[in-house]
């Protein structure tokens, strides 16, 4: 079950009590206070893992609550603090405080944290209170209670490249042909209901991280359909692969379609409009493909790459494409000169 928005509720552990107590032991004439600390409470952690890509595990548990500090006791032993909760989520979550509605921390790479709900300071034992002119305090203080709040998580797939266009473009199809990615594939539109990742391994020391993105549909922006979970997937990705299918299903023109999605990407973001794109005419097995990539490269007036994810037809041209514009990406993202 794929996940991508969650609200949970998370309390740091209640610091423990403090303790009274004085020595008393046979041969030793002077006693005294020696009752110890109490523990601070453990604190609430939400930490990137890269094993995960989904909060389905955080579904079925809406209260994390940290470890308790321990009492203090006698002798002047002090209690022990209570252990901190880690709570593991994928890279590009977005932890949000729900009741404020703000942005806590961005959990964009593997091993970024924050802590959400620290943990209460431990009471006082009475043997912290003696001094010169108190040599019998009675007086300690209570364990105090951890931090809590309302959390909403949000996940923002982060892939190098995302797979856009219209349904039944072949997205899935091409990320399972080039990765060992299982998505759900029919002769149906809307298969996908959820993004999947899956990793390109090109020779011994390249890669990269692929995204199909559920299908496009107009109004996306505006929340048509599942328009809003489906693009901010999209902001994560360093590069686009625009697929445009030369016979779509509903008998629009492949034109038509192209110039559809970039209206949605740029009226839900505009900085989508400026990410690089590769556009793609899929299916290139059909009858009468051949003419509808050449027709679509003379009205964009740029490189169109014609493929077939079926018979293998032009990926070994693609994904070359695909490193090379990736490799310009990163380079003017380094400099400054853009980046995701």
């Amino acid at each position: 079950m794929f996940v991508d928005e969650v609200e949970i509720y998370v309390e740091g552990g209640r610091g423990g009590d403090g303790c009274i107590s004085f020595r008393r032991e046979k041969f030793v004439p002077y006693g005294g206070p020696d009752g110890g600390n109490g523990g601070d409470g453990g604190s609430v952690i939400i930490q990137a893992r890269e094993s995960l890509h989904s909060l389905a595990p955080l579904v079925h548990r809406k209260h994390w609550r940290a470890a308790r500090g321990q009492h203090g006791s006698g002798s002047n032993c002090h209690g022990a603090s209570g252990q901190d909760l880690v709570i593991p989520v994928p890279p590009g979550t977005l932890v949000y405080d729900a009741e404020r509605n703000f942005l806590l921390k961005d959990l964009a790479h593997p091993g970024d944290q924050v802590v959400v709900a620290r943990g209460g300071k431990g009471g006082k034992g009475n043997a912290y209170f003696k001094s010169p002119t108190n040599r019998t305090p009675r007086q300690r203080t209570l364990g105090q209670p951890g931090q809590s709040r309302r959390l909403r998580l949000e996940l923002k797939l982060i892939a190098d490249v995302g797979l856009i266009g219209k349904p039944n473009a072949g997205k899935s199809t091409l990320l399972s042909r080039l990765s060992r990615a299982r998505p759900k594939i029919a002769s149906y539109p809307f298969t996908t209901k959820y993004p999947h990742l899956g990793l390109v391994q090109v020779g011994m020391d390249r890669s990269f991280v692929l995204a199909d993105l559920p299908g496009l549909i107009e109004g996306a922006h505006a929340g048509a359909g599942l328009g809003h979970d489906f693009l901010r997937h999209i902001q994560r990705a360093g590069i686009l692969v625009h697929l445009l299918e030369p016979y779509p299903f509903d008998g629009t023109q492949p034109l038509d379609n192209y110039h559809a999605i970039r209206h949605e990407l740029e009226a839900f973001d505009p900085q989508l409009a400026q990410r690089p794109e590769i556009v793609v005419v899929t299916k290139a097995d059909l009858p009468g493909a051949e003419q509808v990539h050449h027709q679509l490269r003379e009205k964009l007036g740029r490189e169109v790459l014609l493929i077939s994810a079926a018979t293998g037809q032009g990926l070994n041209q693609l994904v070359s494409t695909i490193l090379q514009t990736l490799d310009q990406h990163r380079s003017h993202a380094a400099k400054g000169e853009g980046g995701i």
